[in-house]
Protein backbone atom coordinates (compact mmCIF):
# COMPACT_ATOMS: atom_id res chain seq x y z
CA UNK A 1 0.00 0.00 0.00
CA UNK A 2 2.78 2.42 0.99
CA UNK A 3 4.64 1.56 -2.18
CA UNK A 4 1.52 2.37 -4.22
CA UNK A 5 1.18 5.76 -2.53
CA UNK A 6 4.82 6.53 -3.26
CA UNK A 7 4.40 5.50 -6.89
CA UNK A 8 1.30 7.71 -7.27
CA UNK A 9 3.10 10.61 -5.61
CA UNK A 10 6.09 10.23 -7.96
CA UNK A 11 3.79 10.03 -10.98
CA UNK A 12 1.94 13.17 -9.89
CA UNK A 13 5.24 15.00 -9.46
CA UNK A 14 6.38 13.92 -12.91
CA UNK A 15 3.12 15.12 -14.41
CA UNK A 16 3.57 18.51 -12.75
CA UNK A 17 7.04 18.79 -14.25
CA UNK A 18 5.73 17.85 -17.69
CA UNK A 19 2.90 20.36 -17.44
CA UNK A 20 5.27 23.11 -16.35
CA UNK A 21 7.64 22.40 -19.21
CA UNK A 22 4.76 22.31 -21.70
CA UNK A 23 3.38 25.64 -20.52
CA UNK A 24 4.13 28.28 -23.10
CA UNK A 25 6.10 31.32 -21.98
CA UNK A 26 4.17 34.50 -21.28
CA UNK A 27 4.33 37.19 -23.96
CA UNK A 28 5.01 40.81 -23.01
CA UNK A 29 3.22 43.27 -25.29
CA UNK A 30 3.70 47.04 -25.12
CA UNK A 31 1.00 48.96 -26.91
CA UNK A 32 -0.64 52.32 -27.31
CA UNK A 33 -3.40 53.33 -24.91
CA UNK A 34 -6.06 53.28 -27.64
CA UNK A 35 -5.96 49.50 -28.05
CA UNK A 36 -6.38 49.08 -24.28
CA UNK A 37 -8.76 51.95 -23.42
CA UNK A 38 -11.13 51.01 -26.23
CA UNK A 39 -11.48 47.47 -24.87
CA UNK A 40 -10.16 45.86 -28.08
CA UNK A 41 -7.40 43.78 -26.51
CA UNK A 42 -9.61 42.58 -23.67
CA UNK A 43 -12.06 41.38 -26.30
CA UNK A 44 -9.69 39.54 -28.66
CA UNK A 45 -6.61 38.37 -26.72
CA UNK A 46 -8.41 35.66 -24.68
CA UNK A 47 -9.00 33.80 -27.95
CA UNK A 48 -5.26 33.79 -28.68
CA UNK A 49 -4.37 32.84 -25.10
CA UNK A 50 -6.74 29.87 -25.11
CA UNK A 51 -5.50 28.68 -28.49
CA UNK A 52 -1.78 28.91 -27.66
CA UNK A 53 -1.80 28.32 -23.90
CA UNK A 54 0.17 31.50 -23.30
CA UNK A 55 -0.74 34.61 -21.36
CA UNK A 56 -0.22 38.04 -22.95
CA UNK A 57 0.88 40.71 -20.45
CA UNK A 58 -0.26 44.07 -21.85
CA UNK A 59 1.64 47.25 -21.00
CA UNK A 60 -0.49 50.17 -22.15
CA UNK A 61 1.46 53.40 -22.70
CA UNK A 62 1.95 55.99 -25.43
CA UNK A 63 3.55 54.83 -28.67
CA UNK A 64 6.87 56.52 -27.86
CA UNK A 65 7.13 54.70 -24.53
CA UNK A 66 5.92 51.42 -26.07
CA UNK A 67 8.76 51.55 -28.61
CA UNK A 68 11.22 52.52 -25.88
CA UNK A 69 10.26 49.41 -23.90
CA UNK A 70 10.98 47.35 -27.02
CA UNK A 71 14.26 49.17 -27.61
CA UNK A 72 15.34 48.27 -24.06
CA UNK A 73 14.30 44.61 -24.38
CA UNK A 74 11.63 44.96 -21.68
CA UNK A 75 8.92 43.48 -23.92
CA UNK A 76 8.75 40.86 -26.66
CA UNK A 77 6.48 42.63 -29.14
CA UNK A 78 5.00 46.10 -29.73
CA UNK A 79 1.67 47.20 -31.26
CA UNK A 80 1.66 50.93 -32.04
CA UNK A 81 0.55 53.66 -34.47
CA UNK A 82 3.33 55.96 -35.64
CA UNK A 83 4.64 54.64 -38.94
CA UNK A 84 7.75 56.82 -39.20
CA UNK A 85 8.80 55.88 -35.66
CA UNK A 86 8.04 52.21 -36.36
CA UNK A 87 10.21 52.20 -39.49
CA UNK A 88 13.06 53.84 -37.58
CA UNK A 89 12.68 51.26 -34.78
CA UNK A 90 13.20 48.48 -37.33
CA UNK A 91 15.93 50.29 -39.28
CA UNK A 92 17.90 50.88 -36.08
CA UNK A 93 17.91 47.13 -35.37
CA UNK A 94 15.48 47.11 -32.44
CA UNK A 95 12.68 45.22 -34.16
CA UNK A 96 11.89 42.73 -36.93
CA UNK A 97 8.94 41.47 -38.95
CA UNK A 98 6.73 44.56 -38.85
CA UNK A 99 3.21 43.84 -40.12
CA UNK A 100 0.18 46.04 -40.79
CA UNK A 101 -2.66 45.15 -38.43
CA UNK A 102 -5.52 47.65 -38.65
CA UNK A 103 -6.47 51.28 -39.19
CA UNK A 104 -8.76 53.83 -37.66
CA UNK A 105 -8.61 57.62 -37.74
CA UNK A 106 -7.97 60.72 -35.68
CA UNK A 107 -10.77 63.14 -34.90
CA UNK A 108 -10.85 66.65 -33.45
CA UNK A 109 -13.36 66.81 -30.61
CA UNK A 110 -14.73 69.54 -28.39
CA UNK A 111 -17.64 70.79 -26.35
CA UNK A 112 -21.10 71.05 -27.92
CA UNK A 113 -20.84 74.85 -27.77
CA UNK A 114 -17.88 74.77 -30.23
CA UNK A 115 -16.85 78.43 -29.75
CA UNK A 116 -14.52 78.41 -32.78
CA UNK A 117 -17.19 77.05 -35.12
CA UNK A 118 -15.17 74.03 -36.24
CA UNK A 119 -18.11 71.64 -36.46
CA UNK A 120 -18.48 69.90 -39.80
CA UNK A 121 -15.07 70.91 -41.12
CA UNK A 122 -12.99 68.32 -42.99
CA UNK A 123 -9.74 70.30 -43.11
CA UNK A 124 -7.63 69.48 -40.07
CA UNK A 125 -4.84 71.97 -40.86
CA UNK A 126 -7.29 74.86 -41.25
CA UNK A 127 -8.84 73.84 -37.93
CA UNK A 128 -5.45 73.89 -36.21
CA UNK A 129 -4.77 77.37 -37.59
CA UNK A 130 -8.00 78.52 -35.92
CA UNK A 131 -7.04 76.77 -32.70
CA UNK A 132 -3.66 78.54 -32.85
CA UNK A 133 -5.43 81.87 -32.46
CA UNK A 134 -5.65 81.11 -28.76
CA UNK A 135 -9.34 81.92 -28.36
CA UNK A 136 -10.22 78.54 -26.86
CA UNK A 137 -8.40 75.96 -24.74
CA UNK A 138 -6.73 72.98 -26.35
CA UNK A 139 -5.59 69.93 -24.35
CA UNK A 140 -2.55 68.14 -25.80
CA UNK A 141 -1.40 64.63 -24.90
CA UNK A 142 2.16 65.92 -24.57
CA UNK A 143 3.48 62.38 -24.02
CA UNK A 144 5.23 61.47 -27.31
CA UNK A 145 2.44 59.05 -28.13
CA UNK A 146 1.37 58.39 -31.70
CA UNK A 147 -1.46 60.87 -31.23
CA UNK A 148 0.94 63.46 -29.81
CA UNK A 149 3.32 63.01 -32.75
CA UNK A 150 0.47 63.44 -35.22
CA UNK A 151 -0.76 66.55 -33.39
CA UNK A 152 2.73 68.08 -33.58
CA UNK A 153 2.79 67.47 -37.33
CA UNK A 154 -0.53 69.34 -37.67
CA UNK A 155 0.77 72.36 -35.71
CA UNK A 156 3.90 72.42 -37.84
CA UNK A 157 1.96 72.29 -41.10
CA UNK A 158 -0.42 74.96 -39.82
CA UNK A 159 2.55 77.23 -39.03
CA UNK A 160 1.63 77.45 -35.34
CA UNK A 161 3.97 77.17 -32.34
CA UNK A 162 1.41 76.31 -29.63
CA UNK A 163 2.04 78.11 -26.35
CA UNK A 164 0.22 80.28 -23.88
CA UNK A 165 -2.59 79.86 -21.38
CA UNK A 166 -4.88 78.36 -24.04
CA UNK A 167 -2.54 75.40 -24.69
CA UNK A 168 -2.36 72.70 -22.00
CA UNK A 169 0.25 69.94 -22.39
CA UNK A 170 -1.11 67.25 -20.08
CA UNK A 171 1.49 64.47 -20.35
CA UNK A 172 -1.33 61.96 -19.93
CA UNK A 173 -3.03 59.12 -21.78
CA UNK A 174 -5.90 59.62 -24.18
CA UNK A 175 -8.64 58.72 -21.73
CA UNK A 176 -7.42 61.23 -19.14
CA UNK A 177 -7.03 63.94 -21.79
CA UNK A 178 -10.57 63.39 -23.06
CA UNK A 179 -11.82 63.64 -19.49
CA UNK A 180 -9.91 66.90 -19.00
CA UNK A 181 -11.25 68.31 -22.26
CA UNK A 182 -14.78 67.46 -21.19
CA UNK A 183 -14.37 69.12 -17.81
CA UNK A 184 -12.73 72.25 -19.27
CA UNK A 185 -14.94 72.43 -22.39
CA UNK A 186 -11.76 72.37 -24.44
CA UNK A 187 -10.72 70.95 -27.80
CA UNK A 188 -8.42 67.96 -28.24
CA UNK A 189 -7.21 65.50 -30.85
CA UNK A 190 -8.21 61.88 -30.24
CA UNK A 191 -8.15 58.53 -31.93
CA UNK A 192 -11.70 57.46 -32.74
CA UNK A 193 -11.51 54.24 -30.70
CA UNK A 194 -10.72 55.84 -27.34
CA UNK A 195 -13.21 58.63 -27.99
CA UNK A 196 -15.87 55.98 -28.59
CA UNK A 197 -15.16 54.43 -25.20
CA UNK A 198 -15.21 57.83 -23.41
CA UNK A 199 -17.90 59.68 -25.36
CA UNK A 200 -20.67 59.16 -22.82
CA UNK A 201 -18.42 60.18 -19.92
CA UNK A 202 -17.15 63.41 -21.48
CA UNK A 203 -20.03 64.85 -23.50
CA UNK A 204 -17.58 65.84 -26.24
CA UNK A 205 -18.68 65.98 -29.88
CA UNK A 206 -16.77 65.04 -33.03
CA UNK A 207 -16.14 68.34 -34.82
CA UNK A 208 -13.54 67.63 -37.51
CA UNK A 209 -13.15 64.28 -39.27
CA UNK A 210 -12.64 62.72 -42.67
CA UNK A 211 -9.43 64.47 -43.74
CA UNK A 212 -6.97 62.03 -45.36
CA UNK A 213 -4.30 63.51 -43.08
CA UNK A 214 -6.17 61.98 -40.12
CA UNK A 215 -5.64 58.40 -41.32
CA UNK A 216 -4.22 56.28 -38.44
CA UNK A 217 -2.55 52.91 -39.26
CA UNK A 218 -1.37 50.42 -36.62
CA UNK A 219 1.58 48.04 -36.92
CA UNK A 220 2.94 45.15 -34.85
CA UNK A 221 6.68 44.48 -34.52
CA UNK A 222 8.67 41.71 -32.83
CA UNK A 223 11.61 42.91 -30.73
CA UNK A 224 14.90 41.82 -32.31
CA UNK A 225 16.04 38.39 -31.02
CA UNK A 226 19.51 39.19 -32.33
CA UNK A 227 19.74 42.15 -29.97
CA UNK A 228 18.00 40.37 -27.08
CA UNK A 229 18.44 36.57 -27.38
CA UNK A 230 16.50 35.89 -24.15
CA UNK A 231 13.23 37.50 -25.20
CA UNK A 232 10.25 35.34 -26.13
CA UNK A 233 10.62 35.71 -29.89
CA UNK A 234 8.68 32.52 -30.60
CA UNK A 235 5.72 33.85 -28.61
CA UNK A 236 5.99 37.26 -30.26
CA UNK A 237 5.84 35.71 -33.72
CA UNK A 238 2.89 33.51 -32.77
CA UNK A 239 1.01 36.63 -31.68
CA UNK A 240 1.99 38.49 -34.86
CA UNK A 241 0.92 35.58 -37.08
CA UNK A 242 -2.37 35.24 -35.21
CA UNK A 243 -3.40 38.90 -35.10
CA UNK A 244 -2.72 39.21 -38.84
CA UNK A 245 -4.44 35.90 -39.63
CA UNK A 246 -8.02 35.53 -40.85
CA UNK A 247 -9.18 34.74 -37.31
CA UNK A 248 -7.45 37.73 -35.71
CA UNK A 249 -8.54 40.12 -38.43
CA UNK A 250 -12.17 38.99 -38.20
CA UNK A 251 -12.14 39.53 -34.44
CA UNK A 252 -10.80 43.07 -34.94
CA UNK A 253 -13.50 43.79 -37.54
CA UNK A 254 -16.17 42.41 -35.23
CA UNK A 255 -15.20 44.54 -32.22
CA UNK A 256 -17.70 47.32 -31.61
CA UNK A 257 -18.52 49.93 -28.99
CA UNK A 258 -22.16 51.05 -28.88
CA UNK A 259 -22.63 49.29 -32.21
CA UNK A 260 -19.84 51.24 -33.95
CA UNK A 261 -16.84 49.54 -35.57
CA UNK A 262 -13.71 51.28 -34.29
CA UNK A 263 -10.86 49.41 -36.03
CA UNK A 264 -10.63 48.14 -39.60
CA UNK A 265 -8.35 45.19 -40.45
CA UNK A 266 -5.48 45.98 -42.82
CA UNK A 267 -3.17 42.93 -42.77
CA UNK A 268 -1.96 42.07 -46.24
CA UNK A 269 -3.58 45.10 -47.83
Amino acid sequence: MLQGVRWASALFGALLVLCASAQARDIRLSTTTSTENSGLLKAILPVFEKKHGARVHVISVGTGKALELGKNGDVDVVLVHARAAEDKFVADGHGVNRRDVMVNDFILVGAQEDPLGLRGSRGVIAAFRKLGGGQAKFISRGDNSGTDQMEKSYWKEAGVAPKGAWFVSAGLGMGEVLTMAGEMKAYTLSDRATYGAYRAKTGLDILVQGDAKMFNPYGIIAVSPKKYPDINHDGAMKLIEWITSKEGQELIAGFRVSGEQLFFPSAGK
